[in-house]
């Protein structure tokens, strides 16, 4: 009995390994502060970035990219970052890239890092989120079974980091 739930163990941990491969999980890196420039109406401005903290957040840098208005919808294009979110097990940071109005790829800027099973559990969760969130196309997606904090925190940047491209 003891032999088969090792065996369970062991195959589960292979399984979100590779599907964490598959996905293309990212290492979690923090990005500085960038720049945000819209075309079409001739000006430019540079994003801000600050500190502070209200309803566990913090605002954290935005990003850069290019908006402009077509016949057929918008054309933001860029990446951004959302805001930090602080959890209980840590902060949480995602950044988008963003397409002619289609996120292309979602990127965990910061994880959670307090305790070696946060950090396992929030490394597990990160592939599913980002996939999660490629197919909404917005943050309204499923919380992941057993990373409740780092769902709720990766789904309140992504949010911000709509907010800032606009979409």
């Amino acid at each position: 009995m003891r032999a088969r739930v090792v065996t369970g163990g062991i195959l589960s941990s292979i399984a979100v390994l590779v599907i964490g491969w598959q996905l293309g999980g990212q290492p979690a890196v923090t990005a500085p502060a960038q720049q945000r420039t819209t075309s079409g109406s001739g000006t430019s401005g540079t994003g801000t970035s600050g500190s502070g903290s209200t309803g566990g957040t913090s605002a954290g840098s935005t990003g850069s990219g290019t908006s402009g208005s077509s016949a057929g919808g918008s054309a933001t294009s860029g990446t951004f970052a959302g805001d930090t979110t602080e959890t209980q097990y840590g902060p949480v940071q995602v950044q988008i890239t963003v397409a002619n109005g289609k996120i292309t790829d979602v990127t965990a800027l910061q994880l959670t890092d307090q305790g070696g099973r946060s950090v396992q559990i929030s490394q597990q969760a990160a592939p599913i989120l980002r996939q999660e969130a490629l197919q909404a196309q917005s943050a309204q997606i499923q919380s992941v079974s057993g990373a409740t904090f780092t769902s709720e925190g990766y789904t309140t940047s992504l949010q911000s980091a709509i907010d800032k491209a606009g979409l």
